[in-house]
């Protein structure tokens, strides 16, 4: 659910960013009147997009905090088997290191 929800939110982004360019490019040949419309529907859009960006950024801080809270409440579980775990990553990874 939490990744549907931030692919949503960086298409939205992507979608809001491209119209406020087109909106953009639309006011620099426009003139008068209708270049200062414009550039205020793109500033519009363009705080839509940071907005966006801003649910973006909250929902993964949101996913870290929780995939550190479930690996905190893991290790203080099984201590003797996290330790396992760490050991046999590390000595892989010297391993790897090991063969270049």
């Amino acid at each position: 659910m939490q990744e549907s929800r931030i692919e949503t939110a960086r298409n939205d982004l992507k979608t809001l960013m491209r119209d406020a360019q087109s909106l953009f490019d639309e006011a620099t040949s426009a003139g008068g009147v209708r270049a200062e419309q414009l550039r205020t529907q793109g500033m519009q859009l363009l705080d839509n997009a940071m907005e966006r960006a801003q649910e973006l950024q909250h929902a993964a801080v949101e996913k870290g905090r929780k995939i550190a809270d479930d690996t905190d409440a893991y290790v203080h579980e099984h201590p003797w088997r996290a330790i396992g775990i760490a050991g046999a990553v590390g000595v892989l990874v010297g391993m790897l290191i090991a063969r270049r």
